[in-house]
């Protein structure tokens, strides 16, 4: 007797229809490694495509050209989170001064920690070369950051919770933080003693309290 087969193995067609879909996350993972290493300049599509294990013709079907790329790169690794961060603002019931600080851990966790922290140093050493990537990434990453924690300033000023200041300026004093700590990470601390590594949770418990400080209101201000 004939006994039924219990081969649940996928059929060659099926096993090709996954390569295909799983293929753009493939490529970008590829190219985010590659960008953070080498750069913008130096990285070549064929790299990006041997690393994926893909042809050059297959990365074109997906990304015309390496700008293109690039600019997938940063929407799946960066700018994305930003819509997680604006629902959250808007879900959020503690102080400002809690929403800070989760703003910037969090930044971290999702952002500073992994390997698209090497996007904002590829952007500042290779910005002046490319402009039409360097306004890409304003328009993706940095207008909407500001824009993010600039709301969250306001929130605190409006409850009364910070005083009133130029938000202009003061989104830079929540900002520079975070450029440091990625400029540490990628530049092997050369702005540290050797013998002092950066505790990023230390930093930024240290950096917010500078920053809240300087910001809260005091009793007499007018909207404390």
């Amino acid at each position: 007797m004939t006994s039924l087969s219990t081969d649940t193995s996928p059929t060659p067609g099926a096993k090709r229809e996954r390569r295909k879909e799983a293929r753009p996350g493939e490529l970008l993972n590829a190219a985010l490694d590659l960008f953070v290493e080498k750069g913008f300049a130096a990285t070549r599509v064929e790299e990006v495509a041997a690393r994926a294990g893909v042809s050059k013709g297959t990365l074109f079907l997906y990304f015309p050209s390496k700008d293109e790329l690039f600019k997938a790169v940063v929407r799946e690794s960066i700018s994305g989170r930003l819509v997680e961060w604006n629902s959250d603002f808007e879900a959020f019931k503690g102080s400002s001064c809690d929403m800070l600080a989760y703003c910037m851990n969090s930044w971290w966790d999702r952002v500073g920690a992994t390997r698209a922290s090497g996007l904002t140093k590829l952007m500042m050493s290779e910005a002046g070369n490319f402009p039409d990537i360097a306004a890409f990434y304003h328009q993706e990453v940095v207008q909407p950051g500001h824009s993010l924690i600039r709301r969250i300033l306001q929130r605190g000023i409006d409850r009364g919770e910070f005083r009133s200041m130029d938000l202009d300026y003061a989104v830079y004093s929540v900002v520079a933080p975070m450029v440091f700590m990625i400029l540490s990470q990628h530049s092997m601390g050369v702005c540290m003693p050797i013998d002092c590594p950066l505790d990023p949770q230390k930093y930024i418990a240290s950096q917010l309290g500078i920053l809240l400080d300087g910001m809260r209101a005091a009793p007499g201000d007018p909207q404390a």
